[in-house]
């Protein structure tokens, strides 16, 4: 459907709105250019759509700020409500509308993956994206809890290490892992593939939440060993069952009478909420998950619920038999329909209960989901006022003229003067602007960073189109005069910045240099340091900057030095074209690794023959 007046949306579209079916569906409004600006899902296209024309809309600013842009809407129409939130679910994935419900904690969160389709499978944490042939476990809020839940189940259950499709080394001979009691090397054939598949089902079955029977079993062939004097046997399962219990211990908070369920909880307070989901597994209260939402001013709680479930199991892994929302929620039936298509097994949607345990779990989502939310408020105002208070602390503390809101900060990097580089990064109204950012390819010959720092200051306000410079404003960010300059150094530096500019009429500008040593300011003028308070908002946000600009400066010096390096020394190997540098280069990392490789670790990299890594092992060594 098409609204033809460019002007107000809400004029001449009454034909349109009395066209709309009275049929679930979804709606999209569009902006001038096309692009949806919020997708939603309606029982009645008719009725919804209209209810934003009428008093409640204008009432609402989100809505109304929306409307200010639409200048277009369109519909597909559905068979069911179900197939709408479908259809709902979709359009927002793909084209993520900026009026839409916005998930804030929409990280990649931390799985454990089991790659059964190798003859000896693997256990490790991973983000990546699911694949076929591999079962996850997860999600879980907390990638350090992983790795601890790991290095336990591999002192359990002493699993490969190894990160190979197939297990060991080149060399065939079993790892250290082996030799401390952390794998049981199928690599050198010490365990065949059925009882090592044995041992990964256990570990399956103990992630799965069922370790009902597992500590029994330890115990129990731990009494055996031991009456049969077996007794380095029994102090290696003895340990085993330490790992066990020390695993279980954080799974004593009992939810009696369920089995495994979500439990939702919303609170909503003017265009933000939070939402609380409670994991129960096998009975265990196991876990917990805070979200903070925003644009949800003007949205209906049932509306926030369905778009939020939406996002949270896009990715069906984990997903219980049971959701419970909260007991106001009108609709499950369409809901519990879509989820049981994501899941491909039924999906049982009820609401929290007016008694049992349900109601207790319903009332302590909400509580957790109102005290999260006042939680989230107080930092975010805490973040927006931080970079504002560290400016005016910078301005007293260093007797600026004026709240430094763009500061310019320098840094060198360079190996005994080879490969020199500089950076430049900016931040205004102390946030970082990356699109600012500059690299200097330094040509000042030797170790001297004193004059290597006044050549960038120099090439840099050479071009800001002020001063007796030839080079004329080139860009945004060359145009734009700092009310800082930071650089990374002592009195040398900021000698040399200042003298740099001196010779450019920008003697006025402020010049700070930050030492790393004892994190001591030197300012233009000044004779020795000025100390900040450790931990003041104008120091931290300086060590912020300072740390940016290092870091820039290192990743340029690095690609100009790799560059150089590796064009240099595998150019003169015969045998190595371009596409087995790269090999080289992606397998080592850096041509520092190469450099120290040995014979051994040349053989091993994918793509190269062993004779062309012979050859490059002796000639490197050759050349020293």
């Amino acid at each position: 459907m098409k609204e033809t007046d460019k002007n107000d949306p809400k004029k001449g579209m009454s034909r349109l709105l009395a066209s709309l079916p009275d049929k679930p569906g979804i709606y999209v409004f569009r902006d001038a250019a096309g692009k949806p600006l919020y997708v939603g899902k309606a029982v009645s296209l008719k009725k919804r759509v209209r209810s934003y024309f009428g008093p409640a809309g204008a009432a609402d600013e989100r809505i109304s700020r929306m409307l200010r842009r639409m200048r277009d809407f369109d519909f597909v129409v559905a068979a069911s409500e179900t197939e709408a939130l479908l259809l709902e679910s979709n359009f927002i994935k793909h084209h993520h509308p900026p009026f839409n419900i916005m998930l804030r904690d929409d990280k990649s969160y931390p799985y454990v993956a089991i790659t059964w389709r190798e003859e000896f499978p693997r256990v490790f944490l991973t983000r990546r994206p699911h694949r076929r042939g591999i079962d996850y476990f997860g999600p879980f809020t907390s990638a350090g809890r992983v790795r601890q839940t790991l290095e336990l189940l591999g002192k359990i259950f002493p699993y490969r290490k190894c990160h190979g499709h197939r297990p060991g080394r080149r060399t065939g001979s079993p790892c250290l892992n082996y030799h401390i009691g952390l794998c049981l090397a199928p690599c050198a054939g010490r365990i065949g593939a059925a009882e090592y598949g044995q041992l990964i089902k256990r570990v399956e079955r103990l992630l799965s939440g069922h370790a009902d029977s597992l500590e029994a079993d330890i115990a129990g062939s731990m009494g055996k060993a031991a009456s049969a004097q077996r007794y380095e046997e029994a102090a290696f399962l003895r340990n085993r069952l330490l790992a066990l219990r020390h695993l279980l211990e954080d799974q004593q908070a009992s939810a009696a009478g369920l089995d495994s369920v979500d439990v939702i909880g919303l609170h909503c307070e003017d265009d933000s909420a939070n939402i609380q989901v409670l994991l129960i597994r096998d009975g265990l209260l196991s876990d917990r998950r805070s979200f903070f939402l925003g644009n949800v001013s003007g949205e209906h709680r049932d509306e926030i619920l369905e778009q939020f479930i939406m996002q949270y199991y896009s990715q069906p892994i984990g997903l219980p038999a049971e959701v419970v929302l909260p007991s106001g929620f009108r609709e499950t039936e369409a809901l519990a329909d879509y989820l049981t298509r994501a899941k491909g097994s039924r999906v049982d949607v009820k609401r929290a209960t007016t008694r049992g345990r349900r109601r207790e779990l319903g009332m302590m989502a909400a509580e957790n989901a109102e005290l999260a939310l006042k939680q989230d408020i107080l930092r975010e105002e805490e973040k927006r006022a931080r970079p504002a208070r560290a400016l005016a602390d910078l301005k007293s503390s260093l007797g600026l003229k004026r709240r430094p809101l763009r500061i310019e900060c320098y840094d060198i990097s360079n190996t005994a003067g080879g490969h020199p580089a500089g950076s430049m990064v900016v931040f205004e109204a102390g946030l970082p602007r990356r699109s600012h950012y500059r690299k200097f390819a330094v040509k000042t010959a030797g170790p001297d960073d004193y004059a290597m720092m006044a050549e960038v200051i120099s090439r840099r306000f050479s071009r800001s189109g002020i001063g007796p410079g030839e080079e004329r404003k080139t860009d945004e960010s060359f145009a734009a005069l700092p009310d800082l300059i930071l650089v990374d150094g002592g009195a040398g530096q900021v000698s040399a910045a200042a003298a740099a500019l001196e010779t450019l009429y920008l003697g006025d500008v402020d010049v700070a240099g930050l030492a790393k040593k004892r994190e001591e300011v030197y300012l233009r003028g000044r004779r020795g340091p000025l100390i900040l308070a450790a931990g003041s908002p104008g120091l931290s946000l300086l060590i912020a900057i300072r740390n940016e600009a290092h870091r820039f400066a290192i990743e340029f010096h690095r690609q100009r030095r790799d560059r150089e390096l590796s064009s240099s020394i595998l150019d003169e190997i015969p045998g190595i074209g371009p596409s087995r540098k790269r090999a080289i280069l992606v397998h080592f990392g850096s041509p520092e690794r190469f450099l120290a490789a040995g014979r051994d670790e040349l053989e091993a990299v994918p793509g190269l023959p062993a004779k062309v890594a012979r050859e490059a092992y002796a000639i490197v060594h050759k050349l020293g």
